[in-house]
């Protein structure tokens, strides 16, 4: 039986009733709130998930106060947070997500918040507590998957690239659970991102974010099968450094993000996924030439 998310939910209220109450205090209410400065007294406001406790956070600040900035970095724990909270003025700046996601985000809201910089792709990967190999997995047996919309259609991707999956018209960037044919070898359950990994006692398997793998105890050599992130098609993978549309030129960030892909912070990020991220450095006007055409298609 799958883990109910009840507890994940009730995390994630807290969480946002967290940033609500922060937000009160030390930056104001809703959209018209500015960029933090930086400075001591007025640090910037990072959002992420599931990953502040890395080193890569610790060696971040350290290396961002050298240069003298300040951040306070905040781990809202699941994924729909960040976005809104960036969007209404919590938040001066997220690092959680990759294009995709932001794309899904963007024209689901009718917002604009923007990639500022890349840091990394990291790969999906099946993982299994009862079957060592893909040819072990029985006819029926559920895997679940991340329910987020691009993490969704992605993680059937890798299932149908394993042989496990057929999917309508092939699948595709926008694939759901909906497009999972009769014809498939197993069958498919989206549940929260953070809830896959928690579940791999009671399901046959689950893809797993890289994001919550290392603290998992699972290591990414193990993994029955994952996708390619060093090819084209993962280009919509990238991750992000993320702000509203009105501070994408803003001086402080760009050096935030100069500062995150330093070799200190590189080094630590590598080390907190296993090794098993591809690095790339790529500027905001590229990263929104890759953006905008996902866009576009989802509008349609």
């Amino acid at each position: 039986m799958i883990r109910s998310t009840r507890a994940a939910k009730a995390f994630g209220a807290l969480a946002l009733a967290t940033v609500l109450s922060f937000t009160l205090t030390a930056c104001g209410s809703g959209s018209d709130s500015k960029a933090a400065s930086g400075e001591k007294d007025d640090p910037i406001k990072i959002g992420v998930v599931g990953a502040a406790a890395n080193d890569q956070w610790s060696v971040f600040e350290t290396q961002a106060e050298k240069a003298g900035i300040y951040v306070d970095i905040i781990d809202l724990g699941t994924y729909p947070l960040p976005n809104p909270a960036l969007t209404e003025g919590e938040l001066d700046l997220n690092q959680f997500q990759h294009l995709q996601y932001l794309a899904e985000y963007n024209v689901s809201s009718g917002q604009d918040l923007t990639p500022i910089g890349s840091t990394a792709i990291y790969p999906l990967s099946l993982y299994s507590n009862k079957y060592d190999s893909l040819d072990a997995i029985p006819q029926g047996a559920e895997i679940v998957v991340p329910n987020d919309p691009s993490n969704l259609a992605r993680a059937l991707l890798v299932l149908r690239d394993a042989g496990l999956v057929e999917l309508k018209d092939g699948g595709s960037a926008t694939s759901t659970e909906l497009d999972v044919l009769d014809t498939s070898r197993v069958k498919v359950t989206p549940i929260d991102a953070t809830q896959t990994v928690l579940n791999l006692d009671s399901v046959d398997g689950a893809v797993v974010n890289n994001d919550f793998v290392k603290d998992s105890g699972l290591k990414p050599a193990d993994a029955l099968a994952a996708d390619s992130a060093d090819s084209e098609g993962a280009l919509p993978y990238i991750n992000i450094w993320v702000s509203r549309a009105e501070d994408k030129d803003n001086k402080t960030f760009a050096k935030l993000v100069e500062i995150s892909q330093s070799p200190e912070v590189e080094a630590a990020l590598q080390e907190a996924s296993l090794n098993t991220a591809v690095l790339v450095h790529k500027t905001p006007a590229e990263l929104q030439t890759i953006l905008t055409p996902i866009q576009t298609a989802l509008k349609k």
